[in-house]
């Protein structure tokens, strides 16, 4: 695959309703999140593929995190695909030169060059939140595009400086040091819904959203009848 250093892509309808638009050149491929392929201009060949190879999309199906998949689409002739996020939000293009990054398993989207995506994290086993315990990290060269539930800000943490996110509202980090643990107690976790977060510590990259998926989905799942 020819990979470009400088790739040609524009977001669109943002910040809301963002969606990435790329245009490849023949032969070149971008990576893309199952469901969020949109549609194509030119003549593009796709095939279907396990992210990350076979034990590490079984681990990422297994774990709760992405869809097994990934869509590879690769242009027979100049084209232009447009992706768009299954969530009401924005995107954003992190570029890798040979750095890694990790980011929330709901807020991967595609990626170009040569990048390799697998499980970067998972656990707390046993809990009930353990589906949306799970990271992912793309490592490489390329280009990386994430998307997120609401609003994406982009934060630069300084060198020792620290700081502390809900599990919810992360979408991504470049750089730093980061641990993941329980905030409060049981009753904290049952009753608040605010049971797990994410330290950080400086200098780094890093990319949080303005609104909660999982308590959002909490809240609609009220609403929706259960079966007799």
């Amino acid at each position: 695959m020819v990979y470009r250093l400088v790739v040609k892509y524009v977001l669109e309808k943002g910040p809301a309703f963002t969606i990435l638009k790329v245009e490849l050149n023949e032969g070149e491929s971008i990576w893309v999140e199952s469901g969020s392929y949109m549609l194509n201009k030119g003549d593009i060949e796709v095939k279907t593929t396990m992210g990350g190879g076979i034990v590490r999309g079984l681990l990422r199906a297994v774990a709760g995190g992405e869809s097994l998949f990934f869509n590879i689409i690769t242009a027979r002739s100049k084209s232009e695909v447009w992706i768009a996020p299954p969530v009401t939000g924005d995107i954003a293009a992190i570029e890798l030169g040979g750095e890694e990054v990790y980011i929330q398993d709901s807020s991967y989207l595609a990626h170009i060059g040569d990048v390799e995506v697998g499980v970067g994290w998972r656990g707390f086993k046993g809990l009930i939140a353990e589906g949306e315990l799970v990271w992912v990290k793309a490592k490489g060269r390329g280009t990386v595009f994430i998307n997120s539930f609401g609003a994406l800000e982009h934060i630069r943490v300084g060198p020792g400086e620290k700081i502390t996110i809900d599990n919810g509202h992360f979408v991504a980090i470049k750089g730093g040091k980061w641990s993941i643990r329980k905030f409060g107690g049981w009753k904290t976790f049952f009753l608040g819904g605010e049971g797990v977060v994410v330290d950080v510590e400086g200098p780094a990259d890093l990319w949080v959203q303005t609104r909660n998926l999982p308590a959002f989905a909490g809240i609609l799942g009220k609403f929706i009848p259960s079966k007799s």
